[in-house]
């Protein structure tokens, strides 16, 4: 049996949650809507919407460690050297150099929370294999 959803985007939690909300709002270009101060912000974006929450106190220590996590927040960028540069204008630079992979150019970032950013400039169309 499939699951019934009728909407799904990817949430982030943070324990300094106005920083980071700040470097999502200068990245992005935009507001988050919805909006509740110190608890909620949600940014609309091509594709997807990116929700970044602030934790109750009491589940905290569930969101302390994100340093192996194996989940990275990807944006396809149409020019990679200006998205580098906006990465280093806002304090936060690129954690590797630029790497060629099957679908282009991209760089590995992490925003204020350490959450890693994964920014590629396409290059083609990758080949599709099926299974």
């Amino acid at each position: 049996m499939a699951l019934n959803y009728r909407k799904a985007w990817m949430a982030i939690a943070v324990i300094n949650f106005e920083p980071v909300v700040e470097f999502y709002q200068h990245l992005l270009d935009r507001l988050p809507y919805p909006y509740i101060h110190g608890v909620y912000a949600e940014f609309e974006l091509t594709g997807m919407r990116l929700g970044i929450f602030k934790p109750k106190s009491t589940h905290e220590s569930e969101f302390e460690t994100i340093e192996k996590s194996a989940m990275s927040l990807c944006f396809a960028v149409t020019d990679l050297d200006e998205a580098i540069g906006q990465l280093n204008a806002l304090g936060y630079p690129s954690i590797s150099r630029v790497e060629e992979s099957s679908h282009g150019r991209e760089i590995y970032a992490r925003d204020p929370a350490g959450n890693r950013l994964i920014l590629y400039e396409e290059i083609g169309t990758p080949p599709i294999e099926s299974l």
